[in-house]
């Protein structure tokens, strides 16, 4: 009988595990993580998935991107543009011949994602269902968030498909300050989160290693005005903004951030910096591996020979999927052939002899490529 379970190695490539960055419109977030992306893994080894009417990265130099306006969709090479699903299926198929230094790919942004994957979710309702069609995602699936269910179902089996054949994600979103209500107190305070609702990014969190949260520190003093107030007869101050830094939350112990991370000894706060975000990361996990009693270099080089038999696998695996497309292709022909001339039976008579000479009952059951070439030459 088999024994199941056992114990977990922390990996320590931080690109191996799935972030996000979050943050106020134009705070920096894109070009901070391609800064990172390309420390970590150079220009190869990242892709950004412009998606819906995300532009960000055409104000980026160098950025290697694709723009994703819809689930699905050709190839446009003009404006470099293919659906979402189609570029990650790509990936997941060839991703040893034609992505091979490929390790993270960037959704920019989250709330662009979930409206194409909402606009799927319609069309798979409307398809499977044609007397009940809708063009509104609360009444697909039955109503009832059933609709957003599903929405979160294709965008999250789509990043655990990629995840598959080893290439990790980073989401980049925006912030809003959305009021919380203390259920002990009854008292009212503001946190800066997501601008999702909540069971998208509840969907969001969980599949998350590491949450960051991209903001504006201020610095605001009162200024006198040397004018008084009518009423007080004091004189009246204002508020203004006497410095400013940018800033990211991994945690926040007052609780008014949204952050965290699945990392017990993350720092709380950095710079807006991709160097300072790359070492938050590595440091948390350095201290998780500790914890393994092996030094640092003798578990990256175990992980490193178990990186290199894992891609192996992959690309066996790519290769029996490729090869058992090609047979699928050449005996449907066969097959097609056969249903477009049954009632001439001179044409079809040499194609089951030649299927049976070469072992099998009928055309359908050919199990190898090259016999089911040899039948499909008659047809030729």
């Amino acid at each position: 009988m088999a024994k199941y379970g056992k114990k977990n190695h922390v990996k320590l490539d931080p690109l191996a595990y799935n972030i996000c960055l979050l943050g106020e419109s134009k705070v920096g977030k894109t070009t901070l993580i391609k800064e990172v992306c390309e420390k970590l893994s150079g220009e190869d080894g990242y892709m950004f998935l412009e998606c819906g009417q995300e532009r960000g990265a055409d104000a980026i130099e160098g950025i290697n991107h694709v723009n994703c306006p819809e689930w699905n969709m050709d190839y446009d090479e003009i404006t470099n543009s293919v659906g979402f699903e189609d570029v990650c299926d790509d990936i997941i198929d060839n991703k040893t011949s034609e992505y091979p230094d490929l390790k993270v790919v960037i959704v920019d942004t989250y709330d662009q994602l979930i409206n194409i994957a909402e606009s799927e979710s319609i069309r798979l309702w409307n398809r499977d269902n044609p007397e009940k069609r809708t063009n509104s995602i609360n009444a697909a699936w039955g109503g009832f968030g059933r609709g957003e269910k599903k929405a979160i179902e294709i965008m999250f089996d789509k990043i655990a498909e990629l995840r598959s054949v080893g290439v990790s994600t980073i989401i980049i979103g925006h912030i809003k300050t959305k009021d919380i209500s203390d259920p002990v107190s009854g008292e009212t305070y503001q946190i800066l989160t997501s601008d999702q609702q909540q069971n998208y990014f509840n969907a969001l969190k969980k599949n998350l290693h590491f949450l960051g949260l991209a903001y504006i520190d201020r610095q605001i003093v009162k200024e006198k005005t040397g004018k008084k107030n009518i009423v007080t007869n004091k004189e009246e101050q204002v508020n203004k903004v006497k410095g400013e830094s940018r800033k990211i939350k991994f945690r926040d112990d007052n609780f008014c951030v949204d952050s965290g991370s699945r990392f017990a000894e993350i720092i709380d706060e950095i710079d807006l910096d991709a160097g300072q975000f790359i070492t938050a990361i590595t440091d948390a996990i350095k201290s998780e591996q500790s914890k393994s009693g092996k030094s640092f270099d003798e578990t990256k080089a175990e992980q490193e020979a178990k990186e290199a038999e894992k891609l192996k696998e992959i690309a066996k695996a790519e290769q029996n999927k490729k090869e058992a497309k090609k047979l699928e292709d050449v005996v449907s022909k066969i097959t097609d052939f056969i249903k477009e001339n049954k009632a001439n039976m001179d044409k079809i008579k040499p194609i089951i002899a030649k299927s049976k000479e070469l072992g099998y009952d009928n055309p359908t059951l050919i199990t190898d490529i090259d016999d089911a070439n040899k039948v499909l030459a008659l047809i030729s």
